[in-house]
């Protein structure tokens, strides 16, 4: 399932707040930073990422990034 950019920043607080410390919380304060610019849009790679962290908050599996 493809989410707009907006829903996932709606979600990311979680997503910061839950991530593992390492590239998963340095990666979630990163995005989190970088959102407040005025017309930023993730690149392709970021989004695919962002989307894997969002799906893991709300269907945690095995090998989730987000514990």
């Amino acid at each position: 399932m493809t989410r707009c950019v907006d829903e996932l920043l709606f979600h990311w607080p979680a997503v910061v707040k839950k991530a593992p410390e390492g590239f998963a919380k340095n990666f979630a304060r990163s995005i989190a930073k970088q959102s407040r610019r005025r017309r930023w849009e993730p690149t392709e790679k970021q989004r695919r990422i962002m989307e894997r962290f969002v799906a893991d908050l709300f269907c945690p599996d095995d090998d989730a990034v987000i514990e």
